[in-house]
């Protein structure tokens, strides 16, 4: 048996207690954050799901929290993890002005702030706010409707989240927008009309109560608008219980969520705006990484868009993943 010196065991012991050091100093560097508004859809379930296995990908160590809606418990939770030593944040926003104190005050304490997804309110202390571009998804969306109803008068039930939610509006406005400007092009007039707007708080139970209230109120309707998917899915399920699933077209603004993406492969939903919660969120936490890095770029803007894209039948392969969380 080798014996090996006592100065040499010394030296390699220190040397192993160094590189533990370092190990746990970069460790303590790559501390993030994720604050969740809700965990209570499967948006946000797979946004969260993708923020910590990316973050973890990366070296980081990672504290989670789940606001449930709640706008006092969220600023807990980011009072919370601040306290914890977080260098990073990555916050899904409640309330969009609620939430500029707690982020602030995240960032006064040298906390680096991603936002993803919902809209928080520009004056807030932050680094840049990661989502979709709802305006362009939906332009794209309200373009592909007119062009497939040409020469059609619609009479469109819109099924919207909250009231005042700043999301929510910019996707309706952009199909609206995208559809107005599709009909005029195509036909020199506008053809459309929003017979109702129901709330649906982005829930495919709430999307199905809407529906149900639009039908009785208004049974001329042949196009249901959502602003995500779950609200149209769950509006299907009332259009199946009337008999009118075959004679309305749906659609929505935003998501892509993999039930929709399969009725778009057979042909029994129009189309939607993709809005990739894995792609949002491991896009904040690799900005994040870099911020703790130091390698971001001083002027990165303060809006970070993934590409725009309207999932059609044309396209849907290319989206769909039997395997997805959302």
């Amino acid at each position: 048996m080798t014996r090996i010196p006592r100065t040499a065991l010394k030296i390699a012991l220190a040397a192993a207690a160094s590189l533990l050091a370092i190990g746990a100093a970069e460790a303590a560097d790559c501390k993030i954050g994720i604050s969740m508004k809700t965990l209570d859809a499967p948006y946000f379930a797979a946004q969260e799901v993708s923020a910590k296995k990316h973050a973890e990908e990366l070296g980081c160590e990672v504290i989670s929290a789940d606001a449930q809606n709640d706008l006092n418990k969220q600023i807990a939770d980011i009072e919370d993890m601040v306290a914890q030593g977080i260098g990073a944040l990555i916050v899904n926003p409640r309330d969009s002005k609620g939430m500029v104190p707690a982020v602030n005050a995240a960032s006064a304490a040298g906390v680096k702030v991603f936002v993803i997804d919902s809209t928080l309110d520009p004056t807030a202390n932050f680094v840049t706010l990661v989502q979709s571009s709802n305006s362009r998804n939906g332009m794209l969306v309200g373009q592909w409707l007119a062009d497939q109803t040409k020469g059609k008068d619609l009479k469109i039930a819109l099924l919207s989240g909250d009231k005042g939610n700043e999301v929510g509006q910019e996707r309706r406005l952009g199909v609206l927008a995208g559809l107005l400007e599709g009909q005029l092009r195509n036909e020199g007039r506008a053809r459309f009309e929003v017979v109702g707007q129901g709330w649906g708080l982005w829930g495919h139970e709430g999307g199905l109560k809407a529906m149900e209230d639009l039908l009785v109120a208004n049974p001329d309707i042949n196009v249901v608008l959502g602003e995500n998917d779950s609200m149209v899915l769950g509006a299907r399920k009332a259009l199946e219980q009337a008999g009118r699933v075959d004679d309305v077209l749906l659609l929505a603004a935003a998501d892509g969520q993999k039930e929709a993406l399969q009725m778009i492969k057979e042909g029994t939903y129009g189309a939607t705006g993709l809005n990739d919660p894995a792609l949002v969120a491991s896009t904040a936490v690799d900005l994040a990484k870099k911020a703790l890095d130091g390698e971001l770029p001083g002027d990165t803007s303060k809006i970070t868009y993934t590409t725009p894209t309207a999932i059609t039948k044309d396209n849907v392969d290319q989206y769909y993943k039997a395997d997805a969380v959302f």
